[in-house]
């Protein structure tokens, strides 16, 4: 069975939100459109969208707010923009940013923009780090959370000190917020207070959201128009937003009213996860509602594991493995969604019980 199937075959599911087949998604947009009487946008003109890129634009402290079709073509158009603003092609980015590690160097083949790494590969970089650099940028882009690194988030002080920086400097500063719902959460900070102080906001509307795809730039009314053009040129003017924003939309304001929940669900898992030695966390304490576990065992046996468990248990513990910085060792992501806020804690620690076992005894369950 391919992963898919094997995870579809398991009455209990760790990792994420429930996802449910696109027969049920559209089901559920029909009624919710015939509930609403929504009528498709025209290129991006209708009530449905733009209502909702105001309301987001509002809950952010935006003036403006644009759908796009992809997070790829939303962040690299809005650094483009920063830097001919400020006059300078560099932008710094953490070393585990998004662009840098999935976009297949987009950013320099298409001529966008200089791309400087900031910072420690494994933290996030710090107002020091970004003070010592003797270049002029015309950009700075900060990921909250950092998923590549657990789900971190520099202290509340010192992203407070990052943009009085950047402002002081007149160097655009720009939020890669694909996640910046679950940060607010682990800040436990308004959206508003969260996203004050940034140039621009890129949002993600299927990650936690739990959409089917699409993206919105938030900034000044001026500086989203600009970008709104770019998205023309390359591309991304389809005719039809609708099932993007109503697959979002339908569902936006329950996952951000879940979030607080999910996060406290996420602190009662590391209190547990302590319990079991073979595990490593990353973060060390939670700041989203999502990290990494380290293992003493490959990628390919942590794999081993999964499917076994799976097969013979009808639990899915985790989705992807990747390899660890050290021989032998593997790290997996956890996002912390509705199948573990509904799941009874003895459930969840049977799993864990499961895995750990078969960790320490090196081999399948």
């Amino acid at each position: 069975m391919t992963d898919a199937e094997l995870r579809q075959n398991c009455h209990t599911v760790l990792p994420g939100h429930r996802q449910p087949t696109p027969a049920e998604t559209f089901a559920a947009m029909a009624a919710w459109c015939e509930a609403n009487q929504v009528v498709h946008d025209v290129y991006g003109e209708g009530e449905l969208i733009q209502s909702f890129e105001r309301k987001v634009a509002d809950l952010l402290g935006f003036e403006a707010a644009v759908f796009c079709i992809t997070g790829t073509m939303t962040q690299v158009t809005a650094l483009r923009l920063a830097c001919a603003e400020r006059g300078s092609r560099l932008v710094a980015l953490h070393p585990s940013a998004h662009i840098l590690k999935h976009e297949k160097g987009n950013h320099q083949l298409l001529g966008h923009f200089d791309a400087l790494q900031l910072g420690d590969p494994f933290r996030p970089f710090t107002l020091d780090e970004l003070q010592a650099l003797p270049d002029r940028l015309g950009a700075v882009a900060l990921e909250l959370p950092a998923r590549e690194i657990g789900g971190q988030c520099p202290a509340w002080e010192e992203l407070e000190a990052i943009k009085a920086h950047c402002r002081q400097q007149g160097i655009h500063l720009h939020m890669d917020g694909a996640r910046l719902w679950e940060a607010a959460a682990g800040y436990g900070r308004p959206l508003s207070d969260v996203a004050a102080g940034f140039d621009s906001v890129y949002v993600s509307l299927y990650k936690g959201i739990g959409g089917l795809g699409g993206a919105l730039l938030l900034g000044s009314a001026a500086f989203v128009a600009r970008a709104q053009e770019w998205f023309r040129r390359e591309g991304g003017n389809i005719i039809h937003r609708t099932p993007y924003v109503v697959a979002a939309a339908m569902q936006f304001d329950a996952r951000l009213a879940a979030l607080p929940a999910c996060m406290r669900r996420t602190e009662w898992l590391y209190g547990e996860l302590a319990r079991f030695p073979l595990f490593k966390l990353n973060p060390a304490r939670p700041q989203a509602n999502m990290l990494h576990i380290h293992m003493p065992v490959s990628r390919e046996r942590a794999l081993e594991i999964r499917n076994h468990i799976a097969e013979r248990h009808g639990v899915w513990l985790f989705n992807r493995a990747s390899h660890s910085v050290l021989p032998s060792h593997s790290y997996v992501e956890w996002y912390v969604g509705d199948n573990m806020l509904s799941l009874a804690d003895e459930r969840v620690l049977e799993a864990l019980k499961l895995w750990h076992a078969a960790l320490d005894e090196g081999g399948p369950a």
